[in-house]
């Protein structure tokens, strides 16, 4: 099989959550530490860093990965989903893995992937231990998936765990509360291993607070620290992440990683150049200004609002799609009235029927039109806009994904 031909597989035959949803996971771990196992433990092989979190481990993630690589490491870069490209999941040092090497890991593992049913995040996360490992990466940055309890990348043991903004999101997998989906996302926590939580939230931060008495695991709420540090990542969200992820960084230089602070301060405004992270307030073009946004739940998209009311513009234009099991009802209640909508259904099964949107939408007093496409809501919403006015790209990962100018 040539790289296309290995994606088809990897995508089709086996449950894959970023098409299927719920009906791809088993909740075990089982058969990702068979898999570890045949592939000789490569989790074991070199030190990592543990990402979860509703909203934020993406971009925490790439900060972290670029702050260490400005410290001259070697680094790899586990996240997910992708935006264009099944290799942005893989990277070391911001460079995708190559085609031959996801087609060769596939090829010599077929038999018992397809053997014992694995889903293609768990031969995902196979391949990128499996890369870094042989590699010989300093230090892998990991991103949970889902959860974090019995996320497939959940058989490695941290030198620090990470734990973002929680919010309500999955909640057909995760819980209806967010103290049962911070329970699931705690599940990262190891043994005498430091824990970050980038957000003091009251609800939550019980569950945190309890987990890690059990495991004897050193806690900190980051939001206390104070920084004048800045990203050049856009979004006043990323102020939070920040804020996580230099309190990881000084658990890190206290077990001996060698980090100054001009590595800090670089690795934080250089992560587009070191990890090409994408879909996080990307400006694409200007006159008129279009910005997309992976934001895609309610407490994401409440600091993309946020963000919105602070530009400047003549009049407002809003391109959005959703998955169906999202709470599109109360995430429709954050965007503005005054915007022109431009309705769409992301390409995948997932997709939530625009028909259905728009309904919900008008509902809500939001005017606009349907379209059959992204990229047709896309193309009216620039055929409309005047140069002063501002274009907003968003709703789901997916949607953002198939821009064409990404």
């Amino acid at each position: 099989m040539n790289y296309q031909e290995t994606l088809s597989w990897m995508f089709n035959q086996l449950p894959m959550f970023q098409t299927q949803g719920k009906t791809a996971l088993n909740n075990k771990l089982d058969r990702t530490i068979a898999f570890a196992a045949v592939l000789g433990n490569p989790e074991k092989k070199f030190k990592t860093l543990h990402i979860a979190g509703t909203n934020g481990k993406g971009s925490s993630s790439s900060m972290l990965a670029s702050i260490l690589q400005e410290a001259g490491y070697k680094v790899g870069l586990y996240t997910s989903p992708h935006l264009k490209d099944f290799r942005e999941r893989i990277k070391i040092n911001g460079v995708e893995i190559p085609e031959e090497r996801v087609v060769s890991f596939i090829a010599t593992h077929k038999d018992f992937l397809a053997t014992h049913h694995l889903s293609f995040f768990e031969m995902t996360v196979g391949l990128a231990f499996d890369y870094f490992a042989e590699e010989k990466v300093d230090i892998g940055v990991i991103e949970v998936g889902l959860g974090g309890r019995f996320d497939s990348t959940n058989i490695i043991t941290p030198e620090v765990s990470l734990i973002t903004n929680i919010s309500k999101d999955h909640t057909d997998i995760l819980g209806n509360t967010l103290p049962e989906i911070a329970f699931e996302k705690a599940g990262i926590i190891k043994k005498n291993t430091p824990v970050v939580i980038s957000e003091y939230q009251e609800e939550t931060a019980p569950v945190f607070i309890k987990r890690a008495k059990e495991e004897k695991a050193p806690i900190v709420f980051a939001n206390e620290l104070t920084t004048d540090l800045t990203t050049d990542l856009q979004g006043i969200y990323q102020q939070k992440n920040i804020k996580g992820v230099i309190a990881v960084i000084d658990f890190l230089k206290h077990q001996g990683w060698d980090i100054s602070d001009e590595n800090l301060k670089n690795g934080l405004l250089n992560v587009v150049k070191n990890t090409h992270l994408k879909g996080r307030w990307q400006t694409l073009s200007t006159h008129p200004t279009v910005v997309c946004d992976t934001g895609h739940n309610i407490g994401g998209l409440t600091y993309v609002m946020e963000q919105l009311k602070k530009q400047t513009y003549t009049q407002l234009h809003i391109v959005i799609g959703f998955v169906k099991e999202k709470d599109v009802k109360g995430v429709l209640e954050l965007f503005p009235k005054e915007a022109h909508y431009y309705f769409c259904s992301p390409n995948i099964k997932r997709g939530l029927a625009v028909e259905i949107l728009k309904e919900i939408a008008t509902a809500k007093g939001l005017k606009g039109e349907a379209y059959s496409s992204v990229q047709e809501a896309v193309s009216a919403a620039k055929a409309k806009a005047q140069p002063t006015d501002f274009i907003f790209i968003g709703g789901s990962t997916f949607v953002v994904s198939e821009l064409a100018d990404l």
